[in-house]
């Protein structure tokens, strides 16, 4: 008997009128996923981890992983943290042309192909079909056409579905996949500059994608895939630079949310969701964008807590020369120099401003450099150094206030574990705020 997914459940909620949603964590970063699998296993929730097509694929992405080597890695977290595994939901993230649209269209969606079939195979069960880009031999000076989206979207549904077929013949039982559609999709980690445009998706421009992937669709023969197409990503008018967020603005997306709403099966997927406020994230959800998406935030987070720590350790062992420090705000740093390809495309400005986007950007480049073995070699020496006293509850308030009231309130010990786990939160909470109705 094959396992119905838990993301219909949040579509169900929506359409019968729940403010229900779904947090969608973006992540390759093992302190992050380990923060989120201690805290989730103290609920009944559903643990949605995703992996962008940068991130992983068929020639391991920038983090050296295929699809099956992060699902392991997933998975093997979860066992040492004791997080059920049936919880956990993969998701892949802007499946299509993106690693290779500089390619011609037959090579760019050859290689989607592979893409696709090599996440279902994995058992990835949420998949975004994004065929919005570009690819080399498309006219540079024209947008791409939605029918052509459509069509190369329904294209790579179809090598889904085959291979959900034959990974069910190897494991009865397997969970279907859904899909995820939709042309006006954000790129991967936030705007690459502060002046990009910003506009709401028109109701027009949501009614014509919806009807156009379902013809798309049927025309592949692809009907009863349509039945598990949840949800559609739009422009809600959210999204985050360099050095600015811009700021979920209700009554600018009030027609599309309108709109969306009376869609049958479907919700609203947003992406570039970091940096809201946890109100505004709660108002998204009410509006019918029922999947949250987050990462660079996540990251951030998480870079803020080491800086912290950093800082922290530099004040305890400023007078014992004995004690060789890590230095993790320079190691990192010049990590990122070794590597400008990883954040050129982002920072721009005076090399002073560029220097200081380096280390405190949103777009949270640095998260890139973060499994570099020099970094995670100083990560390891501050953590040792740390552990090996009591950190000092004055350093805690002065560097990490939140916390410092954490540990005041017995939530968390003053160990350096705790304290990046717990500032990670921060960032989640955010979102379980958002998503989960008070009292559940």
């Amino acid at each position: 008997m094959k396992t119905s997914n838990p993301l219909l459940d949040v579509v169900r909620n929506q359409k019968n009128g729940k403010a229900v949603g779904i947090a969608s964590l973006c992540t390759a970063n093992e302190w992050v996923i380990r923060a989120a699998m201690d805290h989730f296993k103290t609920t009944d929730l559903p643990l949605l981890i995703e992996a962008t097509a940068n991130q992983v694929n068929q020639y391991g992405g920038y983090t050296g992983m295929k699809p099956a080597d992060f699902r392991d890695f997933v998975l093997k977290l979860a066992g040492e943290t004791g997080f059920p595994v049936q919880r956990v939901i993969l998701g892949g993230d802007h499946l299509g042309p993106l690693t290779w649209k500089s390619k011609p269209a037959a090579v760019a969606m050859r290689e989607s192909h592979t893409l696709i079939r090599d996440f279902v195979l994995a058992g990835f069960t949420k998949i975004h079909l994004d065929t919005s880009m570009r690819v080399g031999d498309d006219d540079s000076h024209a947008a791409l056409d939605t029918p052509v989206i459509a069509r190369r979207g329904a294209e790579l549904a179809v090598t889904a579905e085959k291979a959900y077929a034959e990974l069910l013949a190897r494991q009865p039982g397997a969970m279907a996949p859904v899909y995820i559609v939709g042309s006006e999709v954000p790129i991967p980690g936030g705007a690459q500059s502060e002046d990009e445009g910003l506009h709401v998706t028109t109701v027009e421009d949501l009614l014509a994608t919806v009807e156009t992937f379902r013809a798309a669709f049927s025309s592949h023969g692809l009907d009863d895939a349509w039945s598990r197409v949840i949800a559609v990503v739009v422009q809600p008018g959210v999204e985050f630079g360099d050095e600015t967020v811009h700021a979920y603005n209700r009554q600018a997306a009030q027609a599309l949310c309108v709109a969306g709403k009376a869609l049958p099966g479907l919700v609203f997927e947003g992406h570039s969701t970091d940096y809201q406020t946890p109100q505004a994230l709660k108002m998204m959800v009410e509006d019918g964008i029922a999947i949250l998406k987050v990462g660079p935030a996540l990251t951030f987070a998480l870079r803020e807590a080491l800086f912290s720590l950093n800082l922290i350790e530099k004040e305890l062992f400023r007078y014992a020369p004995e004690v060789r420090q890590s230095n993790f705000i320079e190691v990192l740093d010049e990590a990122m120099l070794r590597r400008p390809g990883n954040w050129k495309l982002h920072y721009h400005g005076s090399p002073a401003k560029v220097r200081l986007a380096r280390k405190f950007s949103f777009s949270d480049r640095a998260r890139y450099d973060l499994p570099d073995p020099e970094v995670q070699e100083s990560l390891t020496l501050l953590q040792n150094n740390l552990d090996a006293i009591d950190i000092p509850l004055t350093l805690i308030s002065q560097y990490m206030p939140l916390q410092y009231r954490h540990i005041r309130e017995g939530k968390i010990k003053n160990k350096a574990e705790d304290l990046l786990k717990n500032r990670v939160m921060d960032c989640i909470n955010d979102y379980l705020f958002a998503t989960v109705p008070q009292g559940k």
